[in-house]
């Protein structure tokens, strides 16, 4: 099988021009989520479990796996030299990054360290989700909030890290999805899910059902008469969404997070969670909207703004936006 360092070679050589900063990038977030893997994979014998006391810019209690994969992911980026600017779930504003080459850096990244980090105390399956795009001011200049909110049709490229059974490594970079496996005996991530691919329709649907007497008309209506409808429809909802959405690439399904009484804005962010979940989905044949547009083509305008989030199945949420029109 090819390694991850392989498949990017390859890659690289369709293009041309390319200079390698991209490659580097990836190679950083590679070096970080090996080392994330390795502590969450030993967090019940060393004191990394529990909050650290205090909370994030979200109003969420800070993990101390949280701030643990937050420094090691920044740390990484920036040791490299890769990129211009960071964008993190655990800082309320982003990080500047100075370029030492005469050239300057190119791309921002755009991360959520560890999500679903809470279930981490009782050993479900955690993840990272990060999102790459170009800067749009010169180089010649520091990153600002411009280079940021970009709608997530610019990404460059996306992916999410799973920490499970195995640590796998999910991304796209706008050519199709492929998942890499890590060999933890020797430190190596293998292509072992070529050309990932969504299959037309599914039978599963992930979404907290506990908020469902707060969910809006549409959404009651069409899990309703979905359940009429489909006799092997059936839920599977773990809490962490990395875990959520690649069962159900993988299986077949939808994932919802329709607002509520306590997000009537939705909760997930469109920058580091929606955004690049979202063309991971579409690259792989699904779709992802909020409540009434495509996701990728939202223009945001803050950098930790909320949104509805629904994605899966192509078959599947082309039933949904059917209830959301009505």
């Amino acid at each position: 099988m090819l390694t991850l360092g392989e498949f990017l070679i390859s890659t690289q050589k369709k293009h041309p021009n390319s200079t390698g900063e991209f490659i580097r990038l990836i190679h950083a977030l590679r070096l970080a989520s090996k080392v994330v893997s390795h502590e969450v994979n030993k967090a019940g014998i060393v004191d990394i479990l529990g909050e650290t006391g205090s909370t994030n810019i979200q109003g969420e209690s800070q993990q101390k796996l949280d701030v643990m994969a937050h420094d090691l992911f920044i740390k990484a980026l920036i040791n490299r030299n890769i990129v211009c600017g960071i964008a993190s779930e655990e800082s309320e504003d982003f990080i500047k990054v100075k370029s030492t080459s005469s050239k300057g850096n190119n791309y921002v990244v755009l991360i959520d360290p560890l999500d679903g980090s809470s279930n981490i105390d009782v050993n479900v399956s955690v993840g990272t989700i990060f999102s790459i795009y170009r800067r749009k001011t010169s180089s010649d200049q520091k990153v600002t909030l411009e280079d940021f909110l970009q709608p997530g049709k610019n990404q460059v490229a996306a992916g999410y890290i799973l920490y499970g059974t195995s640590t796998m490594l999910v991304y796209t970079a706008g050519d199709g999805v492929n998942g890499f496996t890590l060999n933890p005996a020797i430190g190596t991530f293998y292509l072992s899910h070529p050309n990932i691919k969504l299959k037309p329709k599914g039978h599963t649907y992930s979404i907290n059902e506990a908020n469902f007497s707060t969910f809006p008309k549409e959404i009651k209506q069409y899990l309703i008469e979905r359940k009429k409808q489909d006799s092997q429809y059936s839920t599977r909802y773990i809490g962490s969404m990395v875990s959520d959405i690649h069962r159900n690439i993988f299986k077949g399904g939808i994932f919802l997070y329709p607002p509520n009484a306590k997000h009537p804005d939705g909760k997930l962010r469109l920058l580091y969670e929606c955004n690049p979940i979202s063309l991971i989905v579409e690259q792989a044949g699904g779709l992802a909207i909020s409540m009434n547009q495509r996701i990728l083509d939202i223009n945001p305008k803050s950098l930790h703004q909320r949104t509805p989030f629904f994605c899966g199945n192509r078959e599947m949420i082309e039933v949904l936006q059917k209830n959301l029109l009505i």
